[in-house]
């Protein structure tokens, strides 16, 4: 049987993901106590139930249930049942902004402080992201290109043509990623932010992105991290890793970061693999 467990945070399109893993002919159960996934597997076996797949939402309402969760996978992974975990994603700022538009409270915001729950739920759900099969960001996704993303991922079956690259551009004033495999320090690279006629631009416009490209180093830099990162493919994906978030810094997050992880992306998406790309500063 073919079984996708939905999770991640509140606000991140879970509730879209759901409709569209049911539009491909999966029989879905929302808001599931872990607990109680392995039983209803059981049931099914048991009555011989005319399902082939299945997909269960399992996120932070379930309360107390939900912190059974890692513990419910190992029992599933134990019995032999193959699954898949989906965890759906998005920047802070995003899911404020979402929370804000539909009115709706965070299921951890006691006090109402919107930020300081989707910190806490974060920190929650920060093992079960690690193990979890696929990783979507949805802070730049509208909600047919999220349904086009899953219909990707659960239609191409294994291998590279499953593999999700995403890209993030950070200041290091901010802060590292924390979600991060990979961090690479972009401040080798003379600092467009110093020159007058680029200090208010970003690395997105064509002015910054020439200046930052010119020196040798950086295509050196982007020659090396190429190569590597795609030997390295094939390696991830032999121990079941499915996802790899790489972090591009500079000191503010606006010129040479930006301009790297965009540089970095074209050539990955001119190759056919599947990216995200994410200014997380800008």
């Amino acid at each position: 049987m073919d079984v996708i467990i939905v999770t991640g945070l509140s606000g991140a399109g879970k509730s879209q993901a759901i409709n569209c893993i049911e539009d491909l002919g999966y029989y879905c159960i929302d808001n599931m106590p872990p607990a109680l996934i392995k039983d209803f597997m059981d049931l099914i076996m048991r009555d011989r139930v005319a399902i082939d797949k299945a997909a269960f939402v399992v996120d932070i309402r379930g309360g107390e249930f939900f912190d059974d969760l890692k513990v419910s996978l190992s029992e599933l992974k134990n019995t032999g049942m193959k699954f898949k975990v989906m965890f759906l994603e998005a920047s802070n700022e995003i899911l404020i902004r979402r929370f804000n538009e539909t009115r709706r409270t965070h299921p951890l915001a006691f006090a109402g402080n919107t930020l300081e729950g989707i910190t806490e739920e974060r920190k929650r759900l920060e093992e079960i992201r690690k193990i979890s099969d696929y990783i979507i960001d949805t802070s730049n996704m509208k909600t047919a290109q999220l349904s086009e993303e899953i219909k990707k991922l659960l239609k191409s079956g294994q291998g590279e043509a499953n593999f999700t690259i995403s890209i993030q551009s950070f200041g290091y004033k901010n802060g590292i990623p924390l979600d991060a495999d990979m961090v690479f320090d972009m401040r080798f690279i003379p600092n467009p932010f110093y020159l007058k006629s680029m200090k208010k631009l970003t690395g997105n416009n064509k002015k910054v992105s020439s200046y930052v490209m010119k020196f040798p180093e950086t295509m050196e830099f982007l020659d090396t991290v190429h190569t590597m990162i795609n030997k390295l493919i094939p390696l991830y994906i032999r121990e079941g890793k499915f996802h790899l978030v790489i972090a591009i810094g500079c000191t503010g997050g606006q010129h040479r970061s930006v301009t790297i992880a965009n540089e970095l992306s074209e050539r990955f998406m001119e190759e056919g693999k599947r990216v995200i790309t994410v200014h997380r500063d800008l």
